[in-house]
């Protein structure tokens, strides 16, 4: 049983923290803090959060350190992400699962984030948030509609979130195989993903929903890390896909070259129709605005009938 946090309410309290690189501009941090506290919620920011060293918010144990404190602080209902880029999986042996834990509360970030999303449902057994981040998301001034309300639908109440397109209306999801699979909701950044492969912090593959996103990948790249997971049996095992919006991951030279080249599209095919299990694309989560609030390990129903990712359950109590 993976423990839920408690849900979020206006005038709770949201700790701000780096556990990986640091914003390019710092201001935003400030600006984002605003966004949050006109929407109702007061904010406290990890001690170092303004850090910076080389392509990293802070040391190693300083990014740790700052994680740990907002989770046994009781002051804090909640964790936000600044924002991802690289280092989050170098805290992963850094930090008290226990302690954590036994101070559940909800956490929210996407990208690097991911590598934390994995290590708190296999070493915490709890759920988190595959969700909008102050420098990419909170941050800007048109922020959508849609992403905020998923945001907080998913976080405020204790019911079910229901379909997690509710509000999109872009017509970017696509049915690649049809049918219907229930299953715990595992996943995040491909890239990310890949890189637990192997260490304690790979979550279990079998009859779990499976979601994905990148970005800047090139289609070859999607297909050499669907490839490894298929040669690691893993993707084998999934009752489900789920493909999110997927930012420049055109190839640059198809356009300009004779030699024939794959789409993205090409390479879900073939590497996943030959599982035989429901695979949508195009929903709407990602390295974009319109990023639905995702909790990772909640029961989930993937429709490849009506296309559609379905939240079963309440993600928060």
């Amino acid at each position: 049983m993976l423990i839920r946090p408690k849900r979020l309410s206006p005038g709770d309290t949201l700790g701000i923290v780096a556990p990986a690189s640091a914003p390019p501009d710092p201001a935003c941090i400030d600006r984002a803090v605003a966004v949050l506290e006109r929407l109702g919620f007061r904010t406290r920011l990890a001690p170092r959060v303004r850090q910076r060293r080389g392509y990293l918010a802070g040391t190693d144990r300083e990014r740790a350190s700052d994680l740990m404190r907002m989770f046994t602080d009781r002051r804090v209902q909640a964790i936000l992400c600044v924002r991802g880029g690289y280092g989050t999986a170098r805290l992963l042996p850094l930090l008290d699962y226990r302690v954590i834990r036994e101070h559940a509360k909800i956490l929210v970030g996407y990208s690097d984030i991911t590598s934390l999303h994995c290590a708190l449902f296999t070493q915490a057994k709890m759920i988190s948030f595959h969700g909008p981040m102050l420098n990419s998301d909170f941050v800007q001034h048109a922020m959508p509609k849609f992403t905020l309300q998923s945001f907080l639908r998913t976080l405020t109440q204790a019911s079910a979130p229901g379909g997690i397109s509710r509000g999109y209306r872009r017509k970017t999801v696509r049915v690649l195989q049809r049918g219907v699979a229930h299953g715990q909701l595992i996943g995040g950044n491909l890239s990310l993903l890949c890189t637990t492969l192997g260490t304690p912090w790979q979550p279990p593959f079998r009859g779990r929903i499976l979601f994905l996103e990148d970005v800047g990948e090139a289609p070859y790249r999607f297909d050499r890390m669907f490839t490894q997971l298929l040669n690691c049996g893993l993707l084998q095992q999934v009752a489900g896909v789920a493909i999110g919006l997927n930012a420049n991951c055109r190839d640059p030279q198809a356009a300009c070259t004779k030699e024939y080249r794959q789409t993205l599209e090409d390479v879900l095919k073939e590497r996943l129709l030959r599982l035989r299990v429901p695979v949508l694309t195009g929903l709407p989560f990602g390295h974009l605005p319109h990023n639905a609030t995702l909790p990772v390990g909640i029961p989930a129903t993937l429709d490849g009938n009506r296309g559609e990712l379905f939240l079963d359950e309440p993600a928060v109590r």
